[in-house]
């Protein structure tokens, strides 16, 4: 491991000019970036602790049934959580997924987003839930929509010196599902994530959001199918107009863990399933 800086500030301003400096990593619960220091694929000259700062971690539940979420919250907090199991229970479901359970007790779900992966298990959920991000610096503060957090595999909007400090979930739903396409059971990467929420009223489709990971440069929304979706009557054959215009959103690649047309033929069944499920939840 190179060496490096260290410094534990107990504020975001001296968090937020500490990162503007070039070469400098953010430390939240370490489970990638010291593999990534170990491996020397991250060669950081100053690491920024976030643990001393106060108010980035929990989770609340307002009277409306709207949550926030600290970025420092642990991912195993967030699989357990029994409002979010409730009234966001696709987010919970990914949490779950992450790891094992001695890497989910030190993860936070700040640092699975920004981290910026299109594969990450928490970001589906987060997408169906339509969360809102909220971000701080030494200069203000801001929030943008978690679907538009991400510009590349990687990659995010955030200006240097941001950090994110809280995700907020607005509305609860009627039900919702993930699905982690993968060969091991457990602790394996994501070939395919797929996220679905609906809202129900009087037997309709009242409003459907729909998730994707590893099928892009960067995690999307399946706006089109979304669309297909809005005041009709589930039936089978819309799932499967649905699935079908899910995948046809996608733009996978090719890799060592799948083919790109399994990628999109997936998304299609994946869509459907999740789809149904999330029905069957309401």
């Amino acid at each position: 491991m190179k060496s490096f800086e260290f410094f534990e500030p107990t504020t975001l301003a001296e968090a937020s000019n500490l990162f503007a400096q070039e070469h400098a990593q953010l430390l939240a619960g370490g489970t990638d970036l010291v593999i990534g220091m170990k491996a020397y694929t991250e060669t950081p000259e100053t690491v920024i602790s976030l643990q001393k700062i106060p108010g980035l971690d929990g989770i609340t539940t307002d009277n409306d049934k709207s949550i926030s979420i600290g970025a420092m919250t642990k991912v195993r907090q967030v699989e357990l959580s029994e409002d979010i199991q409730q009234y966001h229970t696709a987010l919970a479901e990914g949490a779950s997924e992450i790891g094992s359970i001695q890497i989910r007790n030190l993860a936070t779900i700040g640092g699975n987003i920004a981290h910026a992966s299109p594969a990450a298990d928490t970001v589906a959920g987060l997408l169906v839930a339509d969360a809102q991000v909220d971000i701080a610096s030494a200069d203000g503060e801001r929030s943008v929509p978690i679907n538009e957090l991400f510009t590349g595999p990687g990659q995010t909007v955030l200006k240097p010196g941001e950090i994110i400090t809280q995700f907020r979930l607005p509305n609860p739903v009627s039900g919702s599902h993930y699905i982690k396409h993968k060969i091991r059971e457990v602790m394996d990467l994501a070939f395919i994530g797929v996220a679905s929420a609906v809202n129900v009223q009087n037997g309709v489709i009242k409003e459907a959001r729909i998730g994707l990971a590893a099928v892009a440069p960067t995690p999307i929304r399946a706006t089109e199918a979304e669309n297909l979706l809005s005041g009709k009557i589930p039936t089978p054959e819309l799932l499967a107009q649905a699935g079908e215009a899910a995948a046809a959103a996608t733009s996978p690649i090719s890799d060592l863990r799948c083919s790109a047309e399994h990628r999109k033929e997936m998304v299609d069944v994946l869509t459907r399933r999740t789809l149904q499920n999330a029905l069957d939840r309401v």
